[in-house]
């Protein structure tokens, strides 16, 4: 009987180590990327004291082989009543670019793109970068109200003041 213990004693946790390896490096295969969009209530294509949080609005993340550029994951998703997104990402990809992309915003008053550059953010996407969490968070991506709010004359203002000529 005691030996029967023993046994089934070792193999429980025989399987039990076992399983552990598989949960582990499964976890460390999965990560999330998430980030916010917001509506650029001032038109200055950086987010303000009055930048507002963008609902509905839909985002995709690529990853490309740095080689030929070639697609080797992507997945899209829409941001909550807090603009925030969280798209799931399986696998390490160490040697690819990933990118998050805003492609759409649901408010008629807040979808013009951002002109200066291509709105996108860079994210890295392994397990070997040395964080702990499996999140990786990117840049905050946006569209443009079609019309700045009056306010934003003050909120620039106190973002760059003027420089006094007395100094």
């Amino acid at each position: 009987m005691a030996k029967a213990f023993v046994v089934a004693a070792l193999v429980a946790t025989t399987l039990s180590l076992c399983l552990s390896v598989v949960v582990s490096s499964d976890a460390a295969e999965h990560f999330f990327v998430e980030g916010k969009v917001y509506c650029d209530t001032c038109r200055v294509q950086f987010v303000t004291r009055v930048s507002e949080p963008l609902e509905g609005a839909t985002v995709s993340l690529e990853c490309k082989r740095r080689n030929d550029s070639a697609l080797t994951y992507s997945a899209d998703g829409v941001t909550d009543k807090n603009g925030v997104y969280s798209l799931p990402v399986d696998g390490d990809h160490e040697e690819e670019i990933c990118e998050v992309r805003a492609l759409k915003s649901r408010r008629e008053d807040c979808n013009t793109p951002f002109d200066v550059f291509d709105q996108k953010a860079r994210v890295l996407l392994t397990d070997k970068s040395g964080q702990s969490s499996m999140a990786r968070y990117a840049a905050p991506l946006g569209f443009m109200k079609k019309e700045a709010l009056p306010v934003c004359k003050e909120v620039l203002k106190e973002l760059f003041p003027p420089e006094d000529e007395n100094l």
